[in-house]
């Protein structure tokens, strides 16, 4: 999926526009029935189960009764969007909740700066040190 191609799934996704989204994903061009087989390989619907899907073993099942026919694209996308919008929401309702907060991500914002100016100090001295090495 792509943002510039307006399919992206941005982690601030409602339930609905995942939903909408998985609806448009390619499956399979020649599996126009339940019972015709289907291919697994390039179908964007079973990546993202491959991905995401934390039972390996009942998305293994699927594919195999995707092959040999008798499964049908909505079952994968109905189960994918369960899968996705139970992994967005906890994200979604953080980023809200830090959203109503701006202090708070701007405490965030500073110390994670300042944590990164005291790694940088560090590697610096190393870097100096290390090129003293080499003077004569």
């Amino acid at each position: 999926m792509s943002k510039s191609q307006g399919n992206a799934i941005p982690l601030s996704a409602s339930d609905s526009e995942i939903a909408t989204a998985v609806q448009r994903m390619y499956t399979d061009a020649n599996h126009l029935r339940a019972s015709d087989p289907g291919q697994v390989e390039g179908n964007v619907v079973f990546t993202y189960l491959d991905a995401f899907d934390p039972d390996a073993e009942a998305v293994a099942e699927l594919k195999a009764d995707y092959r040999r026919g008798g499964l049908g694209d909505m079952v994968l996308k109905r189960r994918l969007t369960g899968i996705l919008q139970g992994i967005v929401a906890p994200i979604r309702d953080r980023r809200a909740e830090l959203a109503a907060d701006p202090d708070t991500i701007m405490d965030i914002l500073r110390a994670g700066a300042e944590k990164g100016r005291q790694v940088t100090e560090r590697t610096k001295a190393e870097i100096i040190e290390g090129l003293n090495l080499f003077r004569l």
